[in-house]
């Protein structure tokens, strides 16, 4: 009968580990997800962040000329 007993024991406890590992599976496949998203999110906003920067140089440069004009005007 004891035997039994520990043999229920172990088999409860190799059922909570198997539990739990499949809980971590998932959640770690989740994870793997989310990641692969921000990422992508990341890259997109890292573009969008260049081709801002790229607009903002052109726009220091209108901004040089169109000084430039105005001091050869004014003399």
């Amino acid at each position: 009968m004891q035997n039994q007993t520990n043999l229920d024991k172990l088999n409860e406890k190799v059922s909570q580990i198997l539990q739990n590992y499949n809980t971590l599976k998932e959640e770690n496949k989740m994870f793997r997800i989310e990641m692969v998203t921000l990422k992508a999110e990341n890259e997109a906003k890292d573009a969008e962040l260049d081709k801002l920067q790229e607009a903002n140089m052109m726009k220091d440069i209108e901004i040089e000329e169109i000084v430039e004009k105005i001091e050869s005007i004014l003399g």
